[in-house]
């Protein structure tokens, strides 16, 4: 069932000491060097107290959060479709998308859709090989997954195998997607604690591929401490069977109390340690990138792809948990960085944890060339609070191009998706939003919105366990952005969307 909702619905859950308990309960059990994102395989449910239960009964009852599995939205954020879960049954994941094609991952391969109607977008061709997480981005004929668990060998039919196993195998995988109804497997590059994920820098000739991953341990043979950088792959475009690490830049040098190289880790027992970068953002047209690096925010030159190198670091020891993503505005006077607080299993939306935790930190740019600086302004975080069983937390997210406006979509888990302006960085207010009602009234169990993208004129979210879903935004701050017409998207490639 679906509903508009006329409310900003700033709802009261999470106020009891059980939930309170509960948000400590799940952060004690995902430590910093356990992989925070669901991981291998999708998290367990986790039960919840019995008062948050009744919490989340009497907040339904009342109409403070929707039903479960009932759909609300603003008046401006219209519902399209949904398409289900089809022959790849494990958790979506991250969005690319290249002329009438969306491209979905998913932890058990991807799957190709053709959208040339968004309101009907048909499957084009599934490819099952599995590897957490899957992460996808594409570049001309070329396609990429990340694969972030230990697997038997580098091939689509590989099995799970221990990391502690020097013969296992992660990385980056390179698909031929010329025939999108047939994509052919054309190599593997092994890279050092594997690909979390990953983020291309294109070039005429060749594909440079940055390759974030982390949490290196002594007993892992191909992932050992310190893990201070980031792999580069170069991938010729003519030849990609070719593909190859060309170097391995530090990026915090020096030697930390974390073993990983970061002579500034946190003090704050909740925030991760640096030990690599989760995920990069680059900016090809300014020759810049930012990296959410755990326990760090960084800005970074990208002027000589093989060799990119840090112009400035930040940390937020009060309120950022483990520094997740990055989004550029369009003028790169600004970077939003998103905080997962709990590694997105965790309900963090409730009001016991506040608005500037799990949320995102919004950066001003100042200063020139080498010599920028991130300085913080403010923080942004969904008004609408969710139940006790629902997780939630800042996720995946990208720019609505509007000229003279600093406006993004993203994805929020079971907080669904929210439509925010940032033009004034200190004072961020959300105009749109969709969502869901919680999956379970009796667990907590991970599911909602992995990813939500805004391209040619749509919003695209890939719900980790609902499927794909496509919305249409109509708002005269955002309709400008549908004269905005692309012919690739990689999120984590930021375009110069009015080149």
């Amino acid at each position: 069932m679906t509903l508009h909702d006329p409310r900003t619905r700033r709802r009261r859950l999470g106020v009891a000491t059980a939930a309170a308990g509960l948000l400590a309960a799940l952060l004690t059990a995902a430590p910093a060097g356990a992989t925070p994102d669901p991981g291998d395989h999708p998290a367990a449910p986790k039960e919840v107290s019995r008062s948050a239960q009744e919490q989340a009964a009497e907040a339904m009852a009342s109409g403070e959060i929707p039903a479960q599995d009932q759909i609300v939205h603003s008046a401006n954020l219209q519902h399209l479709t949904n398409i289900p879960k089809d022959a790849l049954p494990g958790t979506n994941s991250d969005l690319a998308f290249q002329g009438r094609y969306a491209f979905a991952g998913n932890y058990d391969g991807f799957r190709i859709f053709d959208i040339s109607d968004p309101a009907s977008p048909k499957t084009v061709s599934q490819v099952l090989c599995p590897g957490s997480q899957n992460d996808i981005s594409v570049s001309g004929n070329l396609l990429f997954l990340s694969t972030d668990s230990s697997r038997s060998d580098s091939s689509c039919h590989s099995t799970t195998q221990p990391a502690t196993e020097k013969s296992s195998w992660e990385g980056m995988k390179v698909f031929d997607i010329s025939d999108k109804r047939n994509p052919k497997y054309v190599a593997a590059v092994e890279t050092a604690c594997g690909s979390h994920t990953h983020s291309l820098v294109p070039k005429r000739d060749d594909v440079y591929i940055y390759v974030s991953s982390y949490s290196p341990s002594a007993s892992y043979p191909d992932c050992q401490p310190p893990h201070d950088g980031i792999s580069v792959i170069k991938v010729p475009r003519k030849a990609p069977e070719q593909a190859a690490v060309v170097n391995f830049p530090v990026l915090f040098p020096g030697d930390g109390p974390d073993g990983g190289g970061n002579p500034g880790a946190p003090t704050n027992p909740g925030v991760s340690k640096t030990t690599g970068c989760h995920d990069i953002t680059v900016l090809p047209s300014e020759d810049l990138a930012a990296g959410a690096c755990m326990g760090d925010g960084i800005l970074f030159s990208i002027k000589d792809p093989e060799h990119p190198k840090v112009i400035d670091q930040v940390q937020d020891n009060v309120n950022f948990a483990f520094w997740h993503s990055a989004t550029f505005n369009q003028k790169a006077n600004k970077v939003v960085f998103t905080d997962e607080l709990g590694g997105g299993g965790a309900a963090t939306c409730n009001a016991a944890t506040g608005p500037n935790r799990g949320a995102d930190g919004i950066y001003d740019i100042v200063g020139k060339g080498d010599k920028r600086k991130l300085v913080f302004r403010g923080y942004y975080k969904i008004p609408r609070h969710q139940a006790d069983t629902e997780n939630c937390v800042a996720h995946n997210g990208s720019l609505i191009p509007v000229k003279g406006r600093d406006i993004m979509v993203q994805a929020w888990y079971q907080g669904g998706v929210s439509v925010w302006e940032f033009t004034d960085s200190a004072h961020p207010k959300e105009i749109a939003y969709f969502e869901r009602g919680p999956l379970t009234t009796d667990t907590l169990t991970v599911g909602g919105a992995w990813s939500a993208y805004y391209y040619n004129g749509y919003i695209y979210s890939n719900d980790i366990a609902k499927g794909f879903d496509v919305l249409k935004l109509t708002d005269r701050r955002t309709d400008p952005a549908r004269r905005v017409q692309l012919r690739e998207l990689n999120v984590q490639t930021q375009p110069d969307y009015f080149d």
